[in-house]
């Protein structure tokens, strides 16, 4: 007797030999048919939302310079791997006349639908650890940071979420020299969804002669450099709550005052940038 097998593959097992006695049910022997392979590919676990079973896959191998082979993810696997922060996604592709083998290497392309995105270069975005800043290029030869939410990266480019809008001049190196005197100088970033821009250098005597502004907020760092205060809006200045740092006055103005204390302050716009006049914990602390 004759027994076929149902497709054409690698025996991947053979399990019975001549001269053996088989029982009903056994297992004779285990093929792999080879008309499809699957392709496990490493993604980064940043594009995890990116990926979707049925989603169209390119695939491009060394063994075949030129070709490209398309096919379709099947499966996300649910576990990523630790060393290399990747997920693992499977990748079924026809093989047409076999000649794609168990253990190639294979480089692939994920189709997605196209969508409109604000892109800048990459080395432009300044990642301070609690927020990601771009510098704006304003008229004059003066700058102003921007805060603004990042996405995807892709090679140098990176998408921006929200914080900036189409046409808007950056700076696209050199940022974090000026980032550096931007904090020296106490100047504000732009908060996300904003329209401040960097006041112009006085002409005419400093605001502290008009009076001082007042607000309060929680103290996030206190250091050489000055005092990070989160602030409420200011009306007197028309500025919106955000985060930003102070020159201080006098030294005195620090006394007893640490990280985390809930602040009532008050400051004047010299020509070197904001300054703390006033500054006691609120009551109740």
């Amino acid at each position: 007797m004759t027994v076929t097998a149902p497709i054409g593959g690698v025996i991947k097992t053979l399990n019975v030999r001549s001269g053996m006695s088989v029982s009903a049910g056994e297992t004779l022997a285990e093929i792999s048919g080879l008309g499809t392979v699957w392709l496990n590919a490493a993604v980064p676990e940043a594009m995890a939302g990116q990926v979707q079973p049925g989603q169209p896959v390119t695939a491009t191998l060394a063994a075949y310079p030129g070709e490209t082979f398309s096919g379709r993810v099947t499966a996300v696997l649910p576990q990523a791997q630790v060393e290399s922060r990747t997920l693992q996604v499977r990748i079924e592709l026809p093989n047409r006349g076999g000649r794609l083998k168990p253990g190639m290497f294979a480089n692939v392309q994920l189709t997605s639908t196209a969508r409109p995105a604000i892109l800048v270069p990459t080395e432009a975005i300044i990642r301070t650890g609690k927020r990601s800043l771009v510098m704006l290029a304003l008229p004059g030869g003066r700058y102003q940071p921007a805060e603004v939410q990042v996405g995807q990266s892709g090679g140098d480019k990176t998408e921006i979420l929200a914080g900036l809008s189409e046409g808007e001049r950056i700076i696209a190196s050199g940022q974090f020299l000026i980032d550096s005197e931007a904090s020296l100088s106490g100047v504000q970033a732009r908060p996300i969804g904003g329209g401040m821009t960097m006041p112009a250098p006085p002409t005419a005597a400093p605001k502290a002669a008009a009076g001082l502004a007042e607000t309060t907020g929680h103290i996030e760092s206190i250091g050489i450099d000055g005092v990070t205060i989160s602030h409420q809006p200011v009306p007197a200045v028309g500025w919106p709550a955000m985060t930003m740092t102070f020159r201080v006055g006098h030294p005195a103005l620090l006394k007893g005052i640490k990280k985390g204390d809930r602040v009532r302050f008050a400051f004047d716009q010299p020509a070197s940038g904001p300054t703390l006049r006033r500054l006691s914990k609120e009551a109740g602390q």
